[in-house]
C-alpha cells in the first residue's frame, strides 16, 4: 500500500480524497500541505498528475488575499527565467533557500520554546555552556582538553602531565 494520499480531480473541478472517501476543497488540500501529508492530485479520467497545478492554484489564491509573498518584480524575474539556461539553477536555488529558511524557523521556534520553558538560571547556564563550547572549538582547546581528560595514567586521577584532574580544596 502506498504512503502517498491520492486525490482525484473530476471534470466538474471537484476534488475527491480517496483516503477519506469524500470530496474536499482547496482549503482542505492546503491543510494537507500544512500538516506535511504527502499527496498526489490526479485527473480522474486521464490519470495525469495535476499536483503542481493545484498547488499553484492555492498559491494564487493566497497571493490574492492578505499580504503577498511574491512582489510583482519577483514574479516578472521568475517569468524571465523560464526557458533560459538559469532556469534549473534558479529552481535549485529556490528549493535550497526554502529548506534553509524552514530549518532556521524550526531552530528559532526550538530556542524560543526553551527560553519560555526554562528558568532564568537554566537559560543562562545553557548560553554559557554553548559560548564556552564555541570558544573552545574556535581556539582548539576543546580537543586538547578532551585528550588530557581521556588519557589518565594512574588510578588516583592524575593526567599525563602529573597534575590532578580533581579540583583542589582551599
Amino acid at each position: 500500500m502506498s504512503d502517498v494520499r491520492v486525490i482525484k480531480k473530476y471534470p466538474n473541478r471537484r476534488l475527491y480524497d480517496t483516503a477519506i472517501s469524500s470530496y474536499i476543497t482547496l482549503a482542505d488540500v492546503k491543510n494537507l500541505v500544512l500538516d506535511g501529508v504527502e499527496f498526489e492530485v490526479v485527473d480522474a479520467k486521464t490519470k495525469a498528475n495535476l499536483t503542481r497545478s493545484i498547488l499553484l492554484q492555492i498559491i494564487a489564491e493566497e497571493e490574492e488575499g492578505g499580504e503577498p509573498i511574491f512582489s510583482t518584480e519577483l514574479l516578472a524575474r521568475i517569468i524571465q527565467s523560464y526557458g533560459g539556461a538559469e532556469q534549473n539553477m534558479l529552481t535549485s536555488y529556490l528549493e535550497k533557500s526554502m529548506q534553509l529558511w524552514v530549518e532556521q524557523q524550526r531552530l528559532f521556534r526550538e530556542r524560543a520554546r526553551s527560553l519560555i520553558e526554562g528558568t532564568p538560571m537554566s537559560v543562562l547556564t545553557q548560553i554559557a555552556e554553548r559560548n564556552l563550547a564555541m570558544w573552545q572549538a574556535m581556539s582548539g582547546l576543546a580537543t586538547d582538553f578532551d585528550k588530557k581528560r581521556s588519557t589518565s595514567s594512574t588510578d588516583n586521577g592524575e593526567t599525563e602531565s602529573g597534575k590532578s584532574g580533581k579540583p583542589r580544596s582551599r
